[in-house]
């Protein structure tokens, strides 16, 4: 892995304050959303009531914060090494939702989370993603395109017909491959305004596919976090789904490669292992605290 200066200077700290900045909002967007009349799934009339709401907006303006500073981590840095950083959100908005609501975080929660992003970060540090130095999407990128949208649309349709938890899991999958293809259309983005000036990117299609995946991404999102009890499991799945989608558009549209000697595709299925270990502890945990939030209200209300 390079370990240049820019890389370790630039890169690494914007990650970092980009991944803070992340967390911090999705923690006021996942209270702002439970403070606004329930709507159906993907109601674009749900960010109309929240804009009427300062904290979320701040929250908004810190969303587009992290999202300057990840571009310019992507500039400096390899998606190997910024992508592992970002899942530090997951720690900070599970550290600043404690703050909040002065209670100390619930340490099975914070176990699940911690083994999503050591997980994913033992997957990509053994898959060794790189190499990249062509943009374009050529014939043998359709295929991951029809994947992933197949992948969108199932989440979409299983929002409409469900419910609850699983209804918010939907989302969140929906929103992390929606935010994987545009943190690969980032990367190229991020490339060009390094190497060719600051209008570079409007000769190329990438910037346009970010402006219209992006805003899709943040909608499903903000109904992810209305549909779900707790925060950590549906940030969780975008904060796990996101880097994965983007490792495999790398390789499949712009030629990255990963690793695939004996040693690094057991480390590779090591790290999904763990990864699956803390989605599945986290779903668990959460449907549980949501009875046993539910039963505490019956009885406060005498139900």
């Amino acid at each position: 892995m390079e370990t240049g200066s820019p890389v370790f200077a630039i890169a690494v700290p914007a990650a970092v304050v980009g991944a803070a900045s992340f967390g911090m909002a999705s923690v006021v967007q996942q209270r702002a959303t439970k403070q606004v009349p329930q709507l159906s799934a993907i109601n674009p009339r749900l960010l109309f009531v929240l804009v009427k709401r300062p904290a979320w907006v701040l929250s908004v303006v810190t969303v587009v914060g992290g999202l300057s500073l990840q571009i310019v981590a992507l500039a400096f840095g390899p998606l190997l090494l910024v992508q592992p950083l970002l899942l530090t959100s997951l720690l900070f908005a599970a550290v600043f939702s404690a703050w909040l609501s002065r209670q100390p975080a619930d340490r099975i929660l914070l176990t699940g989370v911690v083994c999503c992003a050591a997980g994913l970060s033992l997957f990509l540090g053994f898959a060794r993603p790189g190499g990249a130095k062509d943009f374009t999407i050529g014939r043998e990128g359709v295929g991951l395109v029809l994947l992933l949208g197949g992948i969108v649309l199932v989440c979409l349709f299983a929002a409409f017909r469900l419910s609850g938890e699983i209804r918010a899991l939907a989302l969140a999958l929906a929103t992390g491959v929606l935010y994987g293809i545009t943190a690969a259309m980032m990367k190229a983005v991020a490339g060009q305004i390094r190497f060719g000036g600051i209008a570079e990117p409007f000769q190329h299609w990438p910037l346009y596919v970010v402006c219209l995946i992006g805003p899709a991404g943040f909608l499903l999102s903000q109904n992810a976090f209305q549909g779900g009890a707790f925060l950590s499991p549906a940030l969780s799945i975008v904060t796990i789904t996101d880097p994965l989608v983007s490792v495999a558009a790398g390789v499949t549209w712009f030629g990255e490669h990963v690793a695939t000697t004996p040693g690094a595709l057991a480390g590779e299925v090591l790290g999904a292992l763990v990864l699956v270990m803390g989605v599945v502890v986290l779903a668990r945990r959460s449907e549980r605290l949501r009875r046993e939030e539910e039963q505490t209200g019956r009885r406060t209300t005498g139900g």
